[in-house]
């Protein structure tokens, strides 16, 4: 249907209709396949009319019944509470993020996230809040902090967290040249990062190099893990969260990074978190991630992650142009067949663990992942890795910890 004026046809209409209320993806691309056949027209009609149901964009956060159009709100310059508002630095389907002054002496500044007009719904409400209590219960130096939280003078809520001045993981690695060493240093404290997370019962759903940022303290780079606005508590019943994004088609999460589970509508644990690090790691070493996705439709790009083997980032450098692995290397500064060496050499094996379909064949936790990495990151320097020992020793180290705390128990 790519005539804008054309009216798709009964038989699309009807098909769009059996597969929109399926529960997962993939049972929606197993009944779109046994329906649509090779009928590939018929396919792509009923694609499109999925995709225009998405309301453009499935994967922003939850958006309120009757969305505000014309945002008319706290304007830059204004002041909520303390703080007075700078300039904009983020905005999303219900709620604006600025940088801010604390008024006062210090002048601290300051990131506030404000409800926008309208969109203080009971569910944009009950995430909100979700997201405030995750950041203060979470107290890590590679973890925005949050400062205050409020109301504005309509009654809207509002929190402060710190202002984190700096680039994405991957820009900031990229802007720097850093080595593959200097890259993997980065990674270890984003994995102790999302380890904390998780021994707070905090899932963060949503890691990805735009929730990474790097800044500067005393002259080393320390990475800072944001935006837990689609945070989930461990344990946390996600039922209607669940029955939410299959009525409006709508899923929580950004794709490239999400875990097959999390595509799927299945229920997650920390292990999903694992997943989007690896894919993450990935990007870290190649510059870009295990999947191509170019020139795929968001369902379809659901179905890839649930069902495609991943590709390593050995291969995925190798299918590259021979002047875009050059200039891939430099920035790592080293050469394509010595970073193919590198990632052949133990990384590969890493990014792939990371990236199993079942989670219980990941790392266990994000502690794991780092002490492997660090593992890795050692024999690489004495040039004697085994790849098979990968994962050994961190299984080893889990293993000792439970036996000692089964010996406390029994006395």
């Amino acid at each position: 249907m790519t005539n804008k004026d054309e009216v798709p046809s009964e038989e699309a209409i009807q098909i769009f209709e059996q597969v929109i209320d399926l529960d997962s993806p993939s049972e929606r691309e197993r009944l779109l396949q046994e329906l649509c056949g090779d009928r590939t027209d018929l396919r792509a009609t009923v694609e499109e009319l999925l995709e225009n149901h998405r309301n453009n964009d499935p994967f922003q956060d939850f958006t309120p019944k009757h969305p505000v159009h014309h945002f008319i709100g706290e304007q830059v310059g204004d002041n909520v509470g303390r703080y007075k508002l700078v300039r904009v630095i983020g905005e999303g389907g219900w709620g604006v993020v600025y940088r801010a002054e604390q008024d006062g002496p210090l002048h601290l500044q300051v990131a506030l996230k404000v409800v926008k007009p309208g969109m203080d719904t009971r569910q944009v409400l009950r995430r909100f809040e979700s997201e405030r209590q995750a950041l203060a219960r979470l107290e890590h130096s590679s973890i925005a902090r949050v400062f205050d939280a409020g109301a504005t003078s309509a009654g809207r809520p509002y929190f402060v967290m710190e202002w984190v001045h700096g680039k994405t993981i991957t820009d900031y690695a990229d802007s720097h040249n850093l080595t593959i060493s200097q890259r993997l240093d980065l990674f270890v404290k984003v994995c102790r990062a999302v380890q904390h997370a998780h021994e707070k019962g905090i899932i963060h759903r949503d890691i990805k190099p735009s929730n990474i940022l790097v800044a500067e303290e005393n002259g080393e780079p320390l990475p800072k893990v944001i935006d837990f606005g689609i945070a989930k508590a461990t344990g946390e019943d996600d039922s209607t969260e669940t029955t939410f994004a299959t009525r409006t088609g709508q899923f929580v999460g950004t794709p490239a990074y999400m875990s097959p589970e999390q595509a799927d509508g299945i229920k997650i644990d920390n292990r999903t978190d694992i997943y989007s690090l690896g894919v993450l790691l990935c990007e870290l070493l190649v510059g870009d991630i295990p999947f191509a996705f170019d020139g795929h439709g968001k369902y379809e790009q659901l179905r890839i992650i649930i069902q495609i083997k991943p590709q390593k980032p050995s291969v995925k450098l190798q299918d590259l142009e021979e002047s875009e692995i050059i200039g891939i290397a430099q920035l790592r500064q080293t050469k394509p067949k010595q970073l193919l060496k590198t990632l052949e050499d133990g990384l590969d094996r890493i990014v792939m663990k990371c990236l199993e379909k079942t989670p219980d064949r990941r790392y266990e936790t994000a502690e794991s992942l780092a002490n492997d990495i660090q593992l890795c990151q050692k024999h690489l320097t004495d040039n004697r890795l085994d790849p098979t020992a990968l994962g050994t020793e961190s299984a080893q180290r889990e293993q000792s910890a439970k036996q000692k705390i089964i010996c406390k128990l029994l006395g």
